[in-house]
């Protein structure tokens, strides 16, 4: 496979009912044991030499109680152990983030001295209680363990975790689903990572093509002539700015069929820009200085349907990537250009370092034409929905108004936070042109999140139901839930959460707007 992609091998993770044995202890390079906050002796009696443990953590007094013990196991010397307990949820919040963030803190402290075989004992939670804790120490442990792109010739650390091994009480866990959730999150953290000279747009193709053959996937690349022929105009002004750097820019087109035929079910489309230096309103150093992350919409989409492919979930998938750069030169487009888009809107050029709404409007447009049940957008389109969310939550914008809750809710269950915001019609006042249908964006810039949102529903039918995420989580320097610093992978779990475990409130709401239309 391309060299793109990581060669670590995947996170193995088996589930076992009941503590482990002895034999199973001195397999392990390292135990977890997960207790409620004060634990009943119930609890202490599950967990392998309990007794002296506890004495231990009471030793170290209240405060120690609420975190963690480290220590080693008498049986078993070479067998470090940690218990955590849980924050009491009488004085700390319980939701599907906290849980998440707590299970980082531990495994950043259990991952210290590099295990390569952990094992988990979850142990005296109440029923229904532990899948949850269960699966945030999973995500976390898988998110830990990965390693980003490292071109040092002495890379630290080489030893990393390969086997989590699960214990406690059957928690009917779907090790499947979690582990694809962990390896496309991480697929979305290592493209967005890669240095611009190594992801370039005709390797991006090539790692696409390699892909699209393994998965079964059609692939179709649109490349310059055939977006003139399209009338793409606003994706080739961004592009033409690369001059010969710019020949494999294009918008690719990937389907994924598990049945014969049909229209798709959903459309993923991504904005892949990967690398914003601003165009002709050049950026200045600090804010160039990360750019190769503005393609993280496209990897989300990509990873969210190789996702699907690898569930072999029964959805008909399109996945769209706009990929090119947004470069500064002497063809490079301007302020005050006007360009038509492939749905014949005209648009005046304002600022150029808006181009990823650009680049998606011809894609948005082209990927409407298959008719899908539902597109979803993914972009790190603008610094405004970082001021107003920060890095924590990304904003979600839809023209389907009665989605938001939905939106939210799904947000809230998986840890991937969202927030809506207005899209009233009047907003567009702010996008009147003198001379063309719509301006790119306002002058202004007051709201430019709002207002990018609103630009895009353009480019998609009004027939057509339509997500689009704001992608301000997609990196954050002090890590975000389960996910150290950098980029986040956000976007993948918020996808599948939505697609499969609201499937059906998700099929009614569309439905019943196709009635109330």
């Amino acid at each position: 496979m391309s060299e793109l992609l990581p060669e670590e091998p995947a996170l193995r993770i088996e589930q076992h009912a009941g503590a482990p044995s002895r034999k199973a202890l001195a397999a392990l390079d390292h135990l977890l044991v997960v207790l409620p906050y004060a634990a009943a002796a119930t609890a202490w009696q599950q967990v392998p030499e309990g007794a002296r443990l506890r004495r231990q953590l009471e030793q170290l007094g209240k405060p120690a109680a609420r975190g963690m013990l480290r220590s080693r196991l008498g049986s078993a010397p070479d067998v470090g152990v940690t218990v955590a307990c849980l924050p009491d949820s009488r004085h700390h919040e319980d939701s599907s983030y906290a849980r998440l963030k707590w299970a980082a803190g531990v495994m950043a402290e259990v991952l210290g001295p590099k295990p390569r075989t952990l094992g988990i004992l979850v142990a005296g939670l109440p029923d229904g209680h532990a899948p949850g804790v269960a699966q945030a120490l999973l995500l976390a442990a898988g998110a830990a363990a990965f390693s980003l792109p490292d071109y040092r010739r002495r890379k630290p650390g080489a030893r990393r975790l390969r086997l989590v091994q699960l214990f406690g009480p059957d928690m009917a866990l779907d090790l499947q689903r979690t582990l694809v959730e962990i390896e496309a999150a991480n697929l979305v953290r290592w493209l967005t990572a890669l240095p611009p000279n190594k992801l370039t747009a005709g390797g991006y193709r090539a790692l696409l093509a390699q892909l699209s053959e393994h998965h079964d996937w059609s692939m179709r690349f649109l490349d310059g002539a055939a977006l003139r022929q399209l009338g793409a105009g606003a994706f080739l002004a961004v592009a033409q700015g690369s001059g010969e750097q710019g020949k494999d820019a294009g918008i690719v087109h990937l389907a994924h069929r598990p049945a014969t035929g049909g229209r798709p079910d959903v459309a993923l489309v991504g904005k892949g820009i990967l690398f914003d230096t601003g165009g002709t309103n050049l950026k200045p150093f600090r804010a160039m200085l990360d750019m190769h992350h503005d393609m993280c919409g496209s990897a989300v989409a990509l990873a969210t349907l190789l996702a699907v492919t690898r569930l072999r979930l029964p959805l008909a998938v399109d996945c769209w990537l706009a990929i090119t750069e947004n470069r500064i030169g002497p063809q490079a487009y301007k302020s005050r250009d006007v360009v038509q888009a492939a749905d014949g809107t005209s648009i005046e050029v304002i600022h150029t370092d808006a181009e990823g709404r650009m680049a998606l409007a011809d894609t948005l447009a082209l990927a409407a034409r298959e008719k899908p049940g539902l597109i979803l957008d993914y972009a790190t389109l603008t610094g405004q929905c970082i001021n107003a969310l920060t890095e924590r939550y990304s904003g979600v914008f839809t023209n389907r108004p009665a989605l938001n809750d939905l939106l939210v809710a799904t947000g809230r269950d998986c840890g991937e936070r969202v927030w809506p915001f207005p899209m009233d019609e009047d907003f567009d006042e702010e996008l009147k042109s003198e001379v063309a249908d719509v301006l790119q964006c306002s002058p202004e810039n007051e709201g430019d999140h709002i207002l990018a949102a609103r630009f895009l529903q353009r480019f998609v039918p009004a027939t057509q139901p339509w997500i689009h995420l704001d992608l301000s989580s997609a990196t954050r320097k002090k890590g975000l839930g389960q996910v150290p610093a950098g980029p986040t992978g956000f976007g993948v779990r918020f996808t599948l959460n939505l697609l499969v475990d609201r499937q059906d409130a998700l099929a009614a709401q569309l439905a019943a707007r196709r009635r109330a239309g």
